[in-house]
């Protein structure tokens, strides 16, 4: 498994918008798969740094101060800290977390800026751009709303239209209107400068197509995409009063957009965390840079920030950009603005003592090769069924059996029989089969072996029944349980980079130091006298029907709010003549008998009271109303319509109805009591 090409290995993570806490999108995505690969590599005694940090510049964080009537700097103080504890909470191992607001990083993208500007990397362009002339100033894409020219939805923003996906541009915009003062913007015209992609584009399709065809399919196939489209020119600035100021004169009022100042934050952090010999990781041959994103940053980090490297010059580039597909919560999108998430800093308030969890749910359900769902349903499953059932299981049962048979000691090992041959035999292979799954990348992979390291266990215990043999030779059990406590430790080692809190937890109890990865797999940790815990616990607690109940009606709360605020009516019909809504007769009837409509979900056959000979109508209100809530109910229907025959049933009339925001269902009757038959005027 070792790679001697490199001496040392930087690895970045996607800088995380502080706007918002974090929340298990961007952990599945990123931050845990991250941490897996830099805990295994430090387990190895390899040479290895995680640079981390808050993205603090943008639009979204000014539009967050506006509404809230504080400025930038409150907002992302607040984010910045509570995104950098919760990592912290669940053990994402950064050397360095930093921020986009501090002076290291305003000096190193303004050099990096200037050093470009100086070797005329740049190109001018004057264009026309959307201002607001009753706030003065200048509107950035997210400032501006209008209609979607490809689907027509109304609240489309001038970057996206979140309703069909299209990338826009606020200029593209139908009756577009300021989110500032509502009013309608003028096109003004503006200068910026901007990189030009189109002169990288041979060079980086030479390094990706041809040098990288080993990364992921998601991220060489969006790479191919976008180079076989050609690239484009992309402005580096932009007007706004928010972010680092354009060092070169002529650019006042102007800062670097944020996609250009943001990648050069994994330079400046790591600048901050080695002032003085930074270079070794971004400019050293011998240093391999490992960027864990989201595949939403796949563009800026496999096209754009290599091509502002190349053009600075004396930088490496990428090894690998191992990035994600989407995580879905309970089947939808994660949302940020419908608070449609799992966030971090709230689930580590509600499950204390359980940051193992969550790590082990998102690595098993990583979203790898396409995109994948977290439901709580299935983190309660993994728990109980894997962590306690398996992990936990093992684990519990031999530190028992240690101290029940020799006192807490580590016994001697015997004669080998054929099974113990066999285990021990397995075991020497799980240090080779995890370890290349995580440098492939391959986290679910590899934690799917640590589990089956786990289930070994239990087999081989299964198998040999010591508890059985104790009756009989103890000698026997004395090997047994020497090979178990073997397994045991190896666990500890192998849990490490994905379980840490229980890595932990389980050192403690066999009374052991942070093994290196190489003692996965062995089979002589544990000197024979070596005393484990005589108070074994439980390596890890069910988690039970109560708490994730609590969760679902969390989000089903959260489901209703977006709901009823996303809610708005339906647009007022065409005018009807009076003389045709007359012909409508429209009665009042009494409900006397209902059932459901056999092989028909949507449909009730109901029997009406209408004050003459009697009717029935088929309606399909089944999801809404049980057969005998409507008995003896009073509503309004249309008597005039002709009849019409549904699943067999002649219905005459059409039950009147009113559609709530959640598109329930709810029949339409008098306030009191009438008599069937009796119009509505």
């Amino acid at each position: 498994m070792e790679n001697k090409k490199f001496k040392r290995t930087l690895v970045t993570t996607a800088l995380p918008y502080a706007n918002g806490p974090v929340h298990i999108g961007h952990l599945a995505g990123v931050y845990v798969p991250a941490d897996i690969y830099t805990r295994y590599l430090r387990s190895r005694g390899e040479d290895v740094i995680m640079i981390g940090g808050s993205d603090e510049h943008g639009v979204p964080i000014t539009i967050k101060a506006q509404k809230e009537g504080v400025t930038p700097q409150d907002i992302v103080d607040r984010y910045h800290s509570l995104i950098k504890e919760s990592m912290e909470g669940l053990g994402i191992s950064f050397d360095v977390y930093s921020r986009t607001t501090s002076e290291m990083h305003r000096q190193t993208a303004t050099e990096f800026f200037r050093t470009l500007y100086d070797k005329g990397e740049f190109i001018e362009k004057t264009t026309t751009q959307l201002y607001d002339e009753q706030a003065d100033q200048w509107l950035a894409d997210r400032y501006v709303t209008g209609t979607c020219p490809h689907c027509g939805n109304a609240g489309a923003y001038g970057d996206q239209c979140e309703k069909c996906g299209t990338s826009l541009n606020a200029t593209d915009l139908i009756d577009p209107h300021s989110a500032i003062t509502g009013n309608v913007p003028v096109l003004r015209e503006t200068k910026h400068w901007y990189m030009p992609l189109d002169k990288w584009e041979p060079a980086l399709r030479e390094w990706i197509l041809e040098g990288h065809k080993e990364w992921r399919a998601n991220v060489y196939g969006q790479c191919k995409s976008w180079l076989d489209e050609h690239l484009q020119p992309r402005a580096v600035t932009r007007d706004l009063n928010w972010g680092i100021p354009v060092p070169i004169e002529g650019a006042e009022g102007k800062v670097l957009y944020v996609w250009f100042d943001a990648p050069i934050g994994y330079i400046s952090n790591t600048k901050e965390l080695l002032p003085d010999t930074w270079e070794q990781y971004w400019k050293s041959p011998d240093t391999r840079i490992i960027n864990f994103i989201g595949k939403d940053n796949i563009v800026f980090h496999c096209l754009i920030f290599p091509a502002m490297l190349m053009a600075h010059g004396g930088y490496q580039l990428p090894e690998n950009v191992p990035a994600n597909e989407f995580l879905n919560l309970e089947g939808e999108k994660i949302s940020t603005s419908r608070n449609w998430a799992v966030w971090l800093n709230e689930y580590l308030a509600d499950f204390p003592g359980k940051q193992d969890v969550l790590r082990y749910v998102l690595t098993a359900n990583a979203p790898e090769t396409k995109d994948n769902d977290f439901t709580w349903d299935d983190f309660q499953a993994r728990n109980n069924n894997e962590l306690v059932a398996v992990l936990g299981n093992f684990v519990n049962r031999t530190l028992v059996l240690t101290n029940k048979y020799f006192g807490g000691e580590t016994p001697s090992r015997g004669e080998l029989l054929d099974v113990d041959r066999a285990a021990l035999d397995e075991l020497a292979g799980y240090g080779e089969r995890i370890g290349s799954q995580i440098e492939g990348f391959h986290f679910r992979e590899a934690l799917k072996e640590l589990m089956n390291l786990a289930r070994l266990g239990n087999k081989y215990l299964a198998d040999t029944e010591p508890w059985k043999v104790a009756k009989t030779d103890m000698s026997r059990v004395a090997t047994i349980i020497n090979i178990s406590l073997q397994i045991t430790a190896g666990l500890a080692a192998a849990m490490e980079p994905f379980l840490p809190f229980g890595a932990d937890k389980l050192r403690a109890m066999l009374n052991i130091d942070k093994p290196a990865w190489d003692a996965v797999g062995r089979d002589d940790l544990l000197a024979v006298g070596h005393r484990v815990t005589d108070a074994p616990e439980i390596l890890y607690s069910k988690v039970e029907d109560a708490e994730i109940e609590a969760q679902k009606a969390r989000l089903e709360r959260i489901k209703q709010e977006n709901i009823v605020a996303l809610w708005k009516p339906a647009p007022q019909a065409a005018d009807v003549p009076f003389d045709d809504f007359a012909k409508l007769d429209l009665r009042v009837g009494t409900v006397t008998a209902c059932q459901r409509v056999k092989k028909a979900d949507k449909l009730l056959q109901l029997t009406i009271d209408d004050g003459l000979q009697g009717r029935t109508i088929v309606s399909g209100i089944a999801r809404y109303y049980e057969p005998e809530e409507l008995v003896g109910k009073q509503l309004c229907f249309i008597a005039n319509l002709p009849p019409r025959t549904l699943r067999g049933i002649v219905s005459q009339g059409m039950i009147l109805s009113a559609e709530d925001a959640d598109g329930r269902l709810i029949v339409v009757g008098p306030t009191g009591s009438v008599r069937p038959g009796a119009s509505v005027k």
